[in-house]
């Protein structure tokens, strides 16, 4: 019997598992590093070990820590999690050799699917279909596009796609590099890439009785660099005999090595909907929550009970009953590549309702730094079509209140109501297609909400203190003789500018000028409601010092209160490189100082936040003439890594660039 189980992670899926934990009276125990002090899977934990320092290669990915942690606070058993140390067969090792249970498949198991081109020949072996791999020495124009990934990753890093043969020697560099960095282990290994692939996989659970469960298929082909973004179950639009062969297949390569606990069989299906063996992730996956609700089975508690010898509750999976959806809600901008975000989440508000579930690892208040994954949650819909799911979802999405860093809710919204997704025309090319339709503003949206903030701001500013403040009615607004006052916005993170002016009459009560078809009802410092050409609205306002966070139905809006005037010191020199996103800088392009000359897109400095690549390239050729970077070097977002002095005939190109995310 497990008594203490220690997680060995952090954030969202330390508090789901936490969840279960104490559902079953078993006592938890939280890991943490510095920058997770006051995180929320420590706050819930009953008991917590600090690991000194902030970077995962200091603390949660020290297995000799994490261990000793256990052994410290008593725990009689250890859980991975996903990510971190999750799939690694040296950690489950020294668990096991610690006296502790380890809650995930037998080492063997992960040894054998560590590698992916191992975990190929042995799926070969078990009749599981491959795609046929390519030798890149020999590769000739028939075999493009490639598709070359990290012999040893997972989450897109060290991922390319190479369309163009005189491409593939520096591609081929550039992802063993970043294989090497991101796990040591720089083999790379090619294989056909699949255009309009689905990727589909199927969740397995199995004991040490010889009992194999295939719990259905879930899609996930909605990604953005390589990174799933939403998920669902069963997979939409498969035949019965695919659901059946990816069944049989997720069993075979279950079976093949022995596996124990819950699994995952990953396959890129084509267009023709044929089947290929992608890779098994040992352990358990984010996605997993779309699978519990449609089988109504908690596959923690079911990886607690394997753990514990116990054999599963029958020879066969419960049956699958309605659809669900999961969206992974990110802290990071889409429309600029999306970039991660840090900062103060001052809210996270997402409705209750019947078929909703929320996974997260933050509360508001709650800070979001730069050295681990953006995700901040999970939302999960689950209802008896898919139809039923994908708008109770895309709803409660809608409806929530998220204040502090940017963003993908909108994304989400917009891609849950893509009438591609909602005719289940899914693939892994989805944003690739739709990604500048999805992110554009939409039109007078931003501007009416604007309005709405600056009337909250001019009641705020002539507002008594006192235990509450009491609406301002309007009636129409009226042409009176004094002088508008104007106020200035920045969307963000569009950055479009918005001039508001509005009057302060003799009442004292401020309305818009020129405005027509604008009617005021009710104003406070924290709820303005506007009549627009007889429709009704409501605005709820949030501020925090220049930033203003406008709620309304079906949409929500970030402004950055602007000055009157431009501050002449928030200038910058033409060619000047700045940090895109707060993070470390891990590398310069080789030879870089003052004075090289450099070329217009060269890649010149490597930044890492929150798992993701970012290069800074240069905006034109021209000669560096300044450069404040260098490796290890923590900077804020802004700091000025370097300046280039452009050719005068040259074309600028963007300043930055960001690499594949984990």
């Amino acid at each position: 019997m497990i008594h203490s189980l220690l997680v060995a992670n952090r954030g969202e899926i330390a508090c789901r598992i936490f969840r279960t934990c104490r559902d079953l009276g078993i006592t938890t125990v939280a890991v943490y590093s510095d920058a997770d002090a006051g995180a929320l899977h420590v706050r819930e934990a009953d008991l917590a070990v600090r690991l000194p320092g902030s970077a995962p290669a200091d603390t949660y990915l020290r297995g000799d820590l994490v261990v000793a942690a256990a052994l410290a606070a008593g725990a009689d058993a250890v859980h991975p999690g996903y990510g971190f140390l999750s799939e690694t067969a040296g950690f489950a090792a020294a668990v096991q050799d610690a006296g502790l249970t380890w809650v995930g498949p037998p080492v063997k198991a992960i040894e054998l699917m560590a590698s992916k081109t191992r975990a190929k020949e042995l799926m070969a072996g078990a009749g599981v279909p491959l795609l046929a791999p390519v030798d890149p020495a020999t590769a000739g124009p028939d075999d493009l596009p490639l598709l070359l990934k990290a012999a040893s990753g997972g989450g897109g890093r060290g991922m390319r796609i190479v369309r163009e043969l005189n491409a593939l020697p520096g591609e081929l560099l550039a992802a063993a590099a970043e294989a090497a960095s991101a796990f040591g282990d720089g083999e790379v290994f090619a294989e056909p890439y699949v255009e309009r692939g689905r990727h589909v996989e199927v969740q397995v659970m199995a004991d040490a009785y010889d009992t194999v469960w295939a719990l259905g298929t879930r899609d996930c082909s909605l990604q953005r660099r390589h990174q799933k973004v939403i998920e669902e179950a069963p997979a939409p639009g498969l035949e019965d005999a695919l659901r059946t062969r990816l069944h049989d297949a997720a069993v075979a390569a279950a079976r093949a090595v022995g596996y124990r606990g819950a699994g995952t069989v990953e396959f890129l299906v084509s267009a023709e909907g044929w089947p290929y063996f992608l890779e098994m992730n040992t352990r358990l996956q984010v996605e997993h929550p779309v699978t519990e609700a449609v089988f109504g089975v908690d596959l923690v508690a079911l990886q607690l009970r394997v753990a514990e010898g116990e054999p599963l509750p029958a020879p066969g999976p419960p049956s699958a009953s309605g659809h669900a959806v999961e969206a992974r809600l990110y802290a990071e901008d889409p429309a600029r590549d999306w970039q991660p975000q840090t900062g103060a989440l001052l809210t996270l508000e997402v409705p209750e309702a019947p078929g909703l579930r929320l996974d997260t690892g933050y509360t508001g208040g709650d800070t979001i730094g730069v050295h681990y994954d953006p995700m901040l949650a999970k939302v999960i819909a689950h209802a008896p079509t898919r139809t039923e799911a994908v708008r109770l979802l895309a709803g409660a999405l809608e409806r929530a209140r998220i204040h502090g860093p940017v963003t993908n809710r909108a994304l989400l919204v917009r891609s849950l109501r893509h009438p591609d997704f909602a005719a289940a025309r899914l693939d892994t090319g989805f944003y690739d297609r739709h990604l500048a339709d999805l992110t554009t503003p939409g039109a007078g949206g931003p501007a009416t909400a604007a309005l709405a903030a600056a009337l909250a701001e001019a009641v705020r500013a002539t507002s008594t203190p006192g235990p509450g403040p009491a609406p301002t009615r309007f009636g129409a607004w009226r042409n009176v003789p004094s002088q508008p006052q104007v106020k200035r916005y920045r969307s963000e993170p569009d950055g479009t500018e918005h001039e508001i002016a509005y009057r302060t009459p003799r009442t004292g009560t401020p309305e818009p000028y020129d405005a027509p078809g604008v009617r005021v009802l009710t104003a406070t410092p924290d709820r303005v409601t506007l009549e627009l050409d007889g429709l009704t609205r409501h605005f709820n306002l949030r501020r925090d010092r220049d930033r203003l966070y406008v709620d309304t139905a079906g949409a929500s809006y970030t402004f950055t209160a602007l000055p009157r005037f431009t501050d002449p010191a928030t200038q910058t020199d033409p060619g000047s490189l700045l940090a895109p996103m707060p993070g470390t800088v891990v590398r310069l392009a080789e030879g870089l100082a003052a004075g090289v000359a450099v070329k217009a897109g060269q890649p010149l400095i490597w930044l890492e936040a929150m798992k993701m690549e970012h290069r800074v390239l240069a905006p034109a050729s021209g000669t560096l003439t300044a450069l404040h970077a260098a490796p290890g070097d923590q900077v804020e977002v802004g700091a000025l890594l370097a300046v280039v002095q452009e050719d005068l005939d040259d074309t600028p190109v963007p300043a930055s660039v960001p690499e594949e995310t984990a």
